[in-house]
């Protein structure tokens, strides 16, 4: 486990429109979010282990940082937004450095992302515990450049924000140099762009930006969370694309 000094950001906010139509359904998520990077010799394990427990009812979500690129590896899909990301989550767990392998539990709780038996146990306990939204999915369309989606969410919204996350399912890279420099990592659940809106209506129309790291070979996932001002998860959905 590594760690570093803290910086924070300011995530922009902006409306969706009103939608009815609805298909998709799901209900007592669990999200994990692993802040991770091709530069740290201690993530890879974290990196394996999150891919197994994900499930249609365990979203896993693998952000990558860019704090361990002038290690002599710049992880190609690092962003310091992410490392911005996870200074807030530290913010609010009243730590004062950040680390990797990190994984983020609903929001509400961090441990080492490389502890299978914690991780199992934790899952286990958010499992039980019912979302205090639910999240559906419909009229997904993807372009070349751009993917569109409505959404209806159930429960209570005032103070809550609706998350949308593009993820790359996998991708293989060679690490020339680094900490685990002359490895092949395979890398699951990738964020490769993410936008956070406060919810203004139970319904509406969304979009998010294809970047240009994907490729016509990627297989994608778009993930949609419900989160308060806090970053406490309250509901969450995924789709295929």
């Amino acid at each position: 486990m590594k760690s570093v000094v803290l910086t924070l950001f300011i995530i922009p906010v902006i409306f969706f429109s009103s939608l009815n139509n609805k298909t998709d359904t799901s209900d007592n998520i669990v999200v994990l979010e692993l802040f991770t990077s091709q530069g740290c010799s201690s993530c890879p394990p974290a990196d394996e282990y999150l891919d197994e427990v994900k499930s249609d009812k365990v979203i896993a979500l693998s952000y990558h940082v860019d704090y361990w690129d002038y290690i002599g590896w710049k992880d190609p899909f690092s962003k310091s937004t992410y490392t911005e990301k996870q200074s807030l989550y530290a913010t609010k767990f009243n730590s004062s450095t950040i680390y990797t392998p990190q994984l983020v539990i609903n929001g509400k709780e961090h441990i080492v992302g490389s502890d299978k038996r914690l991780i199992n146990r934790k899952i286990a306990e958010y499992s039980k515990k019912s979302n205090d939204n639910k999240v559906q999915v419909s009229n997904v369309s993807k372009s070349e450049s751009l993917v569109r989606f409505g959404y209806t969410v159930d429960g209570e919204i005032e103070d809550k924000y609706i998350r949308t996350v593009l993820v790359i399912n996998e991708r293989k890279t060679s690490v020339k140099r680094g900490e685990n420099r002359n490895k092949e990592l395979i890398n699951t659940n990738i964020v490769v762009n993410e936008l956070r809106f406060k919810l203004k209506d139970n319904s509406g129309l969304g979009s998010i930006m294809l970047p240009k790291i994907i490729t016509d070979k990627d297989e994608l996932s778009l993930i949609l969370i419900i989160e308060n001002t806090t970053f406490d998860i309250s509901g969450a959905a995924q789709k295929a694309l």
